[in-house]
């Protein structure tokens, strides 16, 4: 099949092409290299006036004649490039904003999408319509709602969650499912807020190119190494004021027992490199279930800290932990942390069960598979 993947996060329409190309598909990306992680992508958008001097004066027109600079630019990129993107056996988005303009700018381009390809689905893989108003209505659901109503995200640091609230959205949300063939999430934390809809197709774990990941035992000598990797833009959704305050109380507790690395805003290359070390990564708070470095983190064998409530272990039927479910609860953090630290032969027994995991049910070839089998079996008019 010919396939066109538009849309980067986390690596998983990387993974997910890697995959796919395995098993004898064309596969191109379309999208942005998702801000300073610098994935490749095949044909590369980017945003423009969306810094300093020229964000302000895009600001200044926008409120003053209502034009958006930047996604009328994106929406230029496209259309210059727009013999590239027709003819596709398949088409996914990665998101239903994954062109990240405004309604018209937006509907422009998936006009064109739709009308020049065979099938287009949606995943639901990140903050999107249903996701964010299934857990405003359900704040007691852990997501990255929770620290937003706590106060410590202004509203302006929100914007691209708050987004999908406006009328704007919604209506862009109902042209998009209007017109795909389905919704594919790719986690616990979507898959809730779609059950039951006409137009879900069912959970695929994200895709881990486990090639990229040899397989080793965790060693343990004198030292516990624990890694925190901070993007400054996601601190408070990533629960990251939670993990600081911990280590702050661990590093005065165990001294030179242990060592930390804590790294900020790094390319994807430099990150995963950068962990190697460390037995424990600390990841999110705030879920059900993992993102993409929590899944590869836990791929090398690591202890990680991240999405893995008892929701998550329900369903894929665990009896013992592959990973800590990370909370925003400082005290229980240093409990986790603590033990680990005073118990190192736990810390290897997760890191075996966590690479067991990612093996089982997120190997990239399996999950292409997963995907072959939905976009075959779903056909127009069914």
């Amino acid at each position: 099949m010919k396939i066109l993947l538009i849309g980067e996060y986390s690596r998983l329409h990387n993974s997910l092409k890697e995959g796919l190309q395995k098993l004898g598909h064309e596969v191109t990306i379309l999208g942005f290299s998702d801000g300073f992680k610098n994935y490749p992508v095949d044909f590369k958008l980017a945003k423009k006036w969306d810094a300093g001097l020229l964000k302000k004066i895009k600001l200044f027109v926008l409120v003053l004649f209502g034009f958006d600079i930047t996604s009328y630019l994106i929406y230029r990129q496209f259309w210059r490039k727009r013999n590239h993107f027709t003819n596709f056996d398949v088409v996914q988005l990665i998101n239903e904003n994954s062109f990240f303009c405004n309604y018209s700018n937006e509907k422009k381009i998936l006009d064109f999408i739709f009308a020049n390809n065979k099938k287009v689905f949606l995943l639901s893989s990140g903050d999107d319509y249903p996701y964010v108003e299934y857990n405003f209505k359900h704040p007691e659901n852990p997501s990255i709602i929770q620290p937003y109503l706590a106060g410590k995200i202004a509203d302006k640091n929100f914007s691209n969650v708050l987004k999908f609230r406006t009328k704007s959205f919604e209506k862009l949300h109902q042209y998009i499912y209007t017109t795909i063939q389905g919704v594919i999430a790719t986690d616990i934390d979507y898959h809730i807020p779609l059950q039951n809809h006409s137009k879900y197709l069912g959970m695929i774990p994200s895709p881990i190119n486990l090639d990229k990941f040899a397989k080793s035992e965790l060693k343990i000598d004198d030292k516990i190494v624990i890694f925190h990797g901070i993007n400054r833009e996601s601190y408070f959704k990533k629960g990251n004021d939670f993990y600081e305050k911990a280590l702050e109380i661990i590093k005065q507790k165990y001294g030179e027992n242990v060592e930390i690395l804590t790294v900020e805003n790094v390319p994807y290359i430099k990150y995963i490199n950068l962990y190697n070390q460390a037995h424990i990564v600390l990841d999110q708070l705030y879920g059900h279930d993992q993102g993409s470095n929590g899944l590869e983190g836990m791929a090398k064998g690591k202890v990680v800290f991240t999405n893995a409530s008892e929701v998550f272990e329900k369903h894929y039927n665990l009896t013992e932990k592959v990973a800590i479910n990370g909370l925003p609860d400082v005290d229980y953090l240093v409990k986790e942390l603590s033990f680990l630290i005073e118990n190192p032969n736990e810390i290897q027994a997760i890191g075996k069960r966590a690479r067991a995991i990612i093996e089982k049910e997120h190997d990239y070839l399996k999950i292409a598979e997963k995907y072959i089998e939905v976009w075959n079996k779903k056909r127009d008019g069914q």
